[in-house]
Formats: C-alpha cells, sequence, structure tokens
C-alpha cells in the first residue's frame, strides 16, 4: 500500500510538471548586430499564460537590459503537431554586451545559450572563422598538388595541370565548378562563387575587414581561387567542370569529369554559363581589377575572363545538357557580362548585360517568383535562391540609362516582395524563407526543396539558399526598399534577413548551430582525406524536409543515417561563401 502510494505521487509529479509546459528556447547562438532585428522562439506543449513576459539580461552585470511580452502563440503541424511556439522580439536591444533570454514560467526560470550584441557583431565574429575555413579546404597538400598537376582527363591520357581550388565538402575533397549540370535546373554555383564572394566581400567590407586584420588573408585566398579558375580554362577556352576523386583515397584516381546521376562520370566537362562557367568569368574580370598577381598577371585574369566569355557566346548551349538556356545561364551571364563591362566599358559587354538583365525580368511570374524554364516550372533552388537578385544588384552599379535601371529595380522589387509573401503566408514562427516549386506538375508552396526532383537522388540541408536570400533581402532592399533612417532596409526586410541567419546559427526546431565551433550544439565532426574535414567556420548543409517525403513536407536532421547523414552533417563550399556574403551585406563598413 506504501509503494502504491509512492507511485501515486511520483505520476501526480510527472502530470504536474506536464501542465507547467515546459518551455525550450531557441535562439541565435552566436550574435546579433546591433541594428539588426533580434527575434528569439519559444515552444511549449500547452500554451502559456497570455501575459507571460520575458527578459534580456547581461550576463557579466546580470542587469535586465529588456522585458517584452511573447506573441500570441502559433502552430507548425507540418513540423511539430499540438506544440505551441511563441516569438520573443527584443530588436531595440542595442547595447554591446554579452546576454541570455531569460523566461518565468510557473515559478521556475528558464534561460537561453548566450548570443553577442554588438555593431557588425555577426561579421566580427565570423569572418576571420570563415576565412581560415577556406584555408584549410584549400586542396595543396603534397599528394594532392602532385596529382592534381597531371590529372587525366576522363576516357584517355590526356593530362592537365589543375592545381589548387578547394575541397568541395568536409566529405568530398573533389573541386567543382558545379555539380548537378546534368539536371539543368538545380546546378549550384561552387568554386567560382566562392572566389566572387571573397572579392565582393573585400570590395564593399575593406575597411572593416582591414580593422579586424584579416584584409590580406581574404585577398590571398581570393587570389588562391582566381590562380585555379585561370588553371582550369582550357587551351579551347572552356573552362574543366570537375576534378572528380571518385571517393578514392588514392590521389592517382582523380579524374576531369562531368557528372551524371549518382556519381557517374563522363567526358562532358565543359562549363556552360550556368555550369559555372559564367560565375569563373564574372571572378576573374572582377579582380583583375585589383593589379595584382598571383600565378597569373592581373591582364591575364581579364584576358582569360574575355576568351572565355567569347567562347561561351558561341557554344553555351552545346554545353547545356539539354540544349537549352534557362534562368542560371541568365543569371551566371549577367553576371560575367557584367564585371566584364565595369572592367572594360565595351559596348559588347554592355549589350549581354542588359540582354540577360531584359530576360531575367521576363520570367516573373504573377505571382512574383521567378519562371525557370521556357514554360512554367518556377526558379527554385536550394543553394544560390538569392543570385538573380544579386546578379541583378550588380547590373545596376554600371547602368545608368533610367528605362534599364527601371526594369532591373522593378524586377528586384517584385522578387524580394513575392519572398516576403510566400515566407509569411502561413503560421511561420522561426520565418523560414519558404519557396514555389512543382511537384508532380503541381506548383506549391513549401519550406523545404522537394526531394523527388529533376536529379534523381540529390536534396540536402539548404543553409546557403537561407544565407544566399538574406544577401538579396539586404544588398537588393537597399535599392528597392530604402528607408532612409539608421536601418538600411525596411523593417520587414531585416527581420527576414537576420531570421534566416538566426537559423543557421541555432534558431531552429533542432538548437543546432550549424557552423562549426560556434554556439552550443554543433554537428559531429567529419573525417575527410589528407587532413581535411569539418573546420572552424565551416558551415553544415543543415535541416531539410522528412527523409521520405517526395515534396519535401515535414521536417528532418540526422547526424546518423546509414552513410545518408551528409544530407545534414556535411560541411560544403557554398554555404560559407553565402553567409560571407550575408554577414558583409548587414555589416556597417
Amino acid at each position: 500500500m506504501k509503494r502504491l502510494r509512492i507511485y501515486s505521487i511520483i505520476a501526480f509529479c510527472l502530470m504536474a510538471l506536464k501542465s507547467y509546459a515546459v518551455p525550450i528556447i531557441y535562439i541565435n547562438q552566436v550574435a546579433f548586430d546591433s541594428r539588426a532585428a533580434k527575434i528569439a522562439v519559444i515552444s511549449t506543449d500547452l500554451a502559456l499564460d497570455k501575459n507571460i513576459r520575458f527578459s534580456i539580461i547581461n550576463s557579466a552585470s546580470l542587469k535586465v537590459e529588456f522585458t517584452g511580452q511573447v506573441t500570441q502563440g502559433q502552430q507548425v503541424n507540418e513540423w511539430a503537431p499540438g506544440k505551441l511556439f511563441y516569438k520573443a522580439d527584443f530588436s531595440s536591444v542595442k547595447t554591446k554586451g554579452t546576454y541570455k533570454l531569460k523566461l518565468i514560467v510557473k515559478g521556475i526560470s528558464y534561460s537561453s545559450d548566450p548570443f553577442v550584441i554588438d555593431n557588425n557583431a555577426l561579421a566580427k565574429l565570423t569572418i576571420p572563422s570563415i576565412i581560415h575555413y577556406y584555408n584549410k579546404q584549400r586542396a595543396n597538400t603534397p599528394p594532392e598538388l602532385a596529382a592534381d598537376s597531371k590529372v587525366r582527363l576522363f576516357g584517355g591520357t590526356n593530362t592537365v595541370d589543375l592545381r589548387g581550388g578547394w575541397c568541395d565538402a568536409s566529405g568530398d575533397i573533389s573541386k567543382y565548378f558545379s555539380h548537378l549540370a546534368y539536371a539543368n535546373f538545380m546546378s549550384p554555383q561552387q568554386i567560382p562563387l566562392v572566389t566572387w564572394s571573397m572579392i565582393n566581400t573585400s570590395e564593399t567590407s575593406q575597411n572593416l575587414l582591414v580593422k579586424l586584420g584579416v584584409k590580406d588573408s581574404l585577398d590571398n585566398e581570393a587570389i588562391w581561387g582566381a590562380d585555379y579558375l585561370m588553371r582550369s580554362l582550357s587551351k579551347d577556352d572552356y573552362f574543366y567542370m570537375t576534378v572528380f576523386t571518385y571517393f578514392d583515397k588514392n590521389p592517382d584516381a582523380r579524374r576531369v569529369v562531368g557528372l551524371h546521376a549518382n556519381s557517374v562520370t563522363t567526358n562532358e566537362y565543359e562549363c556552360a554559363f550556368r555550369e559555372g562557367g559564367g560565375m569563373a568569368i564574372a571572378a576573374l574580370a572582377r579582380i583583375s581589377r585589383w593589379k595584382k598577381n598571383g600565378s597569373f598577371t592581373s591582364q591575364q585574369y581579364l584576358d582569360g575572363a574575355k576568351r572565355a566569355f567569347a567562347h561561351l557566346l558561341v557554344n553555351n548551349t552545346k554545353y547545356d545538357d539539354d540544349g537549352k538556356e534557362n534562368i542560371i545561364d541568365d543569371y551566371c551571364a549577367l553576371m560575367a557580362a557584367v564585371e566584364l563591362w565595369i572592367s572594360t566599358d565595351s559596348a559588347l559587354y554592355r549589350n549581354e548585360a542588359r540582354k540577360r538583365a531584359h530576360k531575367l525580368a521576363k520570367r516573373i511570374a504573377p505571382g512574383g517568383y521567378f519562371i525557370a524554364d521556357d514554360q512554367s516550372r518556377p526558379f527554385w533552388h536550394a543553394s544560390d535562391a538569392g543570385l538573380p537578385v544579386i546578379a541583378l544588384c550588380r547590373y545596376l552599379k554600371k547602368e545608368n540609362e533610367p528605362a534599364y535601371r527601371d526594369t532591373a529595380l522593378n524586377t528586384i522589387k517584385k522578387a524580394l516582395s513575392y519572398t516576403l509573401r510566400v515566407t509569411n503566408s502561413v503560421s511561420n514562427p522561426f520565418g523560414y524563407a519558404r519557396q514555389t516549386f512543382t511537384y508532380k506538375n503541381e506548383i506549391k508552396e513549401g519550406f523545404f526543396i522537394p526531394h523527388d526532383n529533376e536529379t534523381g537522388w540529390w536534396w540536402q540541408g539548404e543553409n546557403a539558399r537561407l544565407a544566399s536570400l538574406a544577401t538579396a533581402a539586404m544588398v537588393g532592399g537597399r535599392l528597392v526598399f530604402p528607408t532612409g533612417s539608421n536601418s538600411p532596409v525596411k523593417d520587414s526586410l531585416a527581420r527576414f534577413a537576420s531570421q534566416q541567419l538566426s537559423w543557421i546559427l541555432g534558431c531552429n526546431p533542432y538548437s543546432m548551430c550549424f557552423m562549426y565551433q560556434f554556439g552550443n550544439h554543433n554537428v559531429p565532426y567529419m573525417h575527410s582525406s589528407f587532413g581535411h574535414g569539418s573546420e572552424k567556420g565551416g558551415i553544415s548543409n543543415g535541416i531539410t524536409g522528412r527523409d521520405g517525403n517526395g515534396d519535401g513536407s515535414g521536417i528532418d536532421f540526422k547526424t546518423s543515417a546509414n552513410g545518408n547523414e551528409w544530407r545534414w552533417t556535411e560541411q560544403w563550399l557554398p554555404h560559407a561563401a553565402w553567409f560571407l556574403q550575408a554577414a558583409s551585406a548587414m555589416a556597417e563598413d
């Protein structure tokens, strides 16, 4: 009888604890810029008191810096049926310091992970580590350099010197201009994007980089990338797409290849505009203006960009796997033409840039999203969703004719307005950027990319996409939604950009900070050959729709999946490249 009584007391206590609705606080575990939006999310199983308030506590002084009321609870049944999510907005806190968010529920105090608030905090804390990450990803160990100095072309005995570049991911030390080319609509920009992103950050944030003592390091890394692009430019004026390792530890197994599904290799290794060629031209043309030499001279960088552009004007559709250009050709060719136009002031590149900007404008659907093909397929992209807007913004750095400017500005405005609309059209407390896609011939909207897509097998976390859209919101927002106040863009875009980066840095339903060795919760270390692997400052793929859901619905994150955990945990070059751009776009230089 006594034992039964004890069991009854335990059961009662457990029920009482459940009724307290123990909260979980999701927050950016790294930093907020002083002038940026600052939002945390709190989840509970049962509703909180409608008058509940939260506090922002200075960790050093224990002073309450701010108190606020949480928003009304929202549900995201696709992710967590029955749970309630509340937002805690403390955007008005701008004082430099380290803080925690504190919440008292039923007399019990709960605290968040710590975070920093400071002017340009994200850039200050992360950019030096991102540069470190890329430096450690260089394919520069003696075995790699020896093998790549004479790597064989697929299907033959001819060799080329493709030393340099960066290993693609913590689990794949191959080197890509772009993979997934065979799928036509999903080609990500890889080594060329990294190089252009470094050049862009060096130019747009140079004073900040000097203060951080990292400008020379970033410039050296950008030149390292440009030198690889030059070596990849064939004597016939096309770029070699991929140095593939076949996941073999023997460096002599490497080949220059094109890729089909499931790592099937071919001799289709010539890059179209959309397969890395356009961004490579853009990077070379832009870095040539630095008048700095690496293994090549600045004049060679520019001459190489000109040769490659002229070649693709004639041969691009021959290299496109389906023989047709699509939106990725348009925005990559626009980037190439703009940087050459800025470098040369030639009417040839001006006219090509205007042609591509016009094509992008014509691709805006009535709903505001871009059309990827010549029919009705919506443009969605797991890595570079913000790049069409960034390309148009870059075009406007040179374009002075009012009619052309108005068209480009209107396109940017429609695209950003669509992004806000589709993101906010459903209950979405984390502010995760949603998208429009086609699934089984039906146009749908959702959080994550469809797993059943043109690749036949590829899907993964979308942290690069989030950072690319944050970059587009800040860079494009300055042009089309200026505020004239202390904030560079209107509040809705500032909140959107901040929430994308906060998701990457821990404000997500798994409380996982995807930038390695930052925050309190990281993905497991991933080993790779020749001393490569997970590095501080690298960013993992991230969260996906539920494994097994072809339309990308639901939510999933796994650190073990019978060898497929790479979809969530693997670091990848484009994530850090886009984060670098986003952090610098949010900073005041």
